[in-house]
């Protein structure tokens, strides 16, 4: 009896223990969140339909509709903001992995992840046509973002994973007459050794930070570049210089993959999937 009460006593302490940790952990999980989500504030969500669970990237059409791609399928989704729903589906390719889809004028372009961009021209005709471009990236880059640029008049982009050296990621333009970039001159720099990204920074300087979409402010012209691996924002100054970090909670942002400001400068975030619906955040960022 003794030795079974002895054993009990010391189980029961174990389970006191193993609860004290974990209620500690959760408090410090729930207030790192708090802290982190008092840099910004979701005003609206929408839950996307099954056919966007992988959605990689959308860019602002109008006052109500954004164009989306999704990761395996050569399709554009006209999803309605008002409706909450798909209104048209556009082919283009096959299927394929697709990470960015940008606006200018009246074409629509669609960046693979080796660095292929489609070029759908008249997106809106029937008549509308359809290339491809080699831009000059490899899929050792793992592009997986795209945004026009009026300021620079240009594409923009940036490597996920490999540039040419770790030291920085490059954003690099991608000419609207060649639809070619120069891999050996980026148009702006995202320093890894930066002061505001020491806290990320780990055993390869290269993936300190690793760009999943890009977006300029159509007021400002910051440049706003979006992390999905380890969720955050960075925000550089239409010179590139940087001017603020933020980390994103992984509950709201479990994996930020698009984003697209409208005309009036309103930030949109879509998430994939990722143990129940994806979505799209309206975010307004307490800007430092």
């Amino acid at each position: 009896m003794k030795k079974s009460s002895l054993f009990i006593g010391l189980f029961t302490t174990v389970l006191i223990g193993i609860a004290v940790i974990g209620f500690s952990k959760l408090s410090q999980t729930n207030a790192e969140i708090t802290e982190v989500m008092e840099s910004y504030t979701i005003s609206e969500t929408w839950e996307l339909p099954t056919e966007l669970n992988e959605i990689s990237g959308m860019v602002w059409i109008d006052d109500h509709t954004l164009a989306c791609v999704q990761d395996e399928n050569g399709v554009i989704y006209l999803y309605d903001l008002d409706m909450n729903s798909i209104t048209e589906e556009i082919p283009f390719a096959g299927n394929g992995d697709y990470e960015a889809i940008a606006l200018h004028n009246t074409d629509l372009y669609v960046m693979q992840s080796d660095g292929l961009l489609y070029e759908i021209k008249d997106w809106r005709n029937t008549n509308k046509t359809i290339s491809s471009h080699q831009t000059g990236f490899k899929s050792s880059n793992n592009m997986e973002s795209l945004t026009y640029s009026k300021k620079d008049q240009s594409l923009l982009t940036a490597p996920k994973d490999k540039d040419a050296h770790d030291e920085f990621k490059g954003i690099y333009k991608i000419s609207m007459a060649t639809k070619r970039a120069d891999v050996n001159l980026p148009a702006y720099r995202i320093e890894m050794n930066a002061e505001a990204l020491k806290e990320y920074r780990g055993k390869k300087l290269h993936k300190t930070f690793n760009p999943s979409e890009i977006a300029v402010h159509p007021k400002t012209n910051d440049i706003y570049v979006l992390e999905g691996k380890n969720p955050k924002l960075l925000i550089l100054d239409k010179n590139g210089g940087l001017k603020n970090v933020y980390k994103l909670d992984e509950i709201n942002f479990p994996q930020p993959e698009g984003m697209t400001f409208s005309a009036d400068g309103d930030l949109y975030i879509s998430n994939e999937a990722v143990g129940g619906a994806a979505t799209i955040h309206l975010v307004d960022f307490n800007i430092r």
